[in-house]
């Protein structure tokens, strides 16, 4: 893409946001590539593609259930990143659309909270959270930072402290339904957006996938900012080929030039 380009897709795509009058943001892994946090299916840096480990043994619930010591093996070193991550500009400039009065919502397939640290106040989190832990055996709930820096601590498997029972990250693993309460808001602010900004997903992953068509079918115009192609870009009003961290902040100068 041209420098010409692009810069003519991001001021038509400052157009169609300056025009919302309900924008919703649906947000993937892209966008916190440039905090520092892997995505999961590039060559250089993807989770899926490590050849040491199977994540759809150790990620999925059936095999935390098993061996709950081969998943935080396997999460030690994102957790590690995660809880040291910063938000980018990318979850900057949606912070500042939300103050605007223009972004009305976040959807997000990540579990990294950096939308929650950028200052984002409506976030639908579908794939979960670290923020929060939850014992397998008797459904307790705790604080999930202070259990998760003690395992990078100790390396040991966190254990409840009323029942003995395994805590698990309140993150959704294979096998597991997404959220219901989660989904269905998420559903909600999809059917009543006008606009739907796509960043920095693949959008590979169901059901989550389906959210930008059916904002598309209910007459939304669909934005969508990723690095690579998407199978849904034909249906995109507008797309750019881009780093999130670099064009949501010239997205964001546009509308403040209005």
């Amino acid at each position: 893409m041209s420098d010409e380009d692009r810069h003519h897709k991001i001021a038509q795509a400052a157009h169609i946001i300056q025009g919302a009058r309900h924008l919703v943001a649906f947000t993937g892994a892209g966008i916190s590539t440039d905090s520092g946090i892997p995505d999961f299916r590039s060559d250089s840096s993807g989770l899926w593609k490590r050849t040491d480990i199977d994540p759809l043994e150790v990620a999925s619930l059936f095999g935390f259930r098993q061996n709950p010591g081969a998943f935080y093996k396997w999460v030690k070193p994102l957790a590690t990143t995660i809880l040291e991550a910063k938000p980018n500009d990318a979850h900057h400039s949606l912070a500042q659309l939300e103050v605007r009065g223009t972004l009305k919502a976040v959807i997000t397939q990540n579990i990294d909270m950096l939308h929650t640290r950028a200052g984002n106040s409506t976030i639908f989190e579908l794939h979960g959270h670290m923020r929060q832990t939850t014992c397998i055996r008797c459904y307790a709930v705790f604080d999930g930072v202070p259990i998760l820096e003690q395992f990078l601590q100790d390396g040991l498997v966190p254990h409840c402290q009323h029942c003995g029972g395994v805590l698990k990250p309140n993150v959704i693993l294979f096998g597991e339904q997404l959220p219901v309460r989660e989904l269905r808001d998420a559903q909600d602010a999809t059917k009543k957006c006008d606009v739907m900004l796509v960043i920095g997903s693949s959008l590979e992953v169901a059901p989550a996938n389906q959210l930008p068509i059916v904002a598309k079918r209910n007459h939304a115009k669909l934005v969508i900012i990723n690095l690579e192609e998407t199978h849904l870009d034909h249906m995109a009003d507008v797309v750019i080929h881009a780093r999130a961290a670099q064009v949501l902040p010239q997205i964001l100068a546009h509308l403040q030039d209005v």
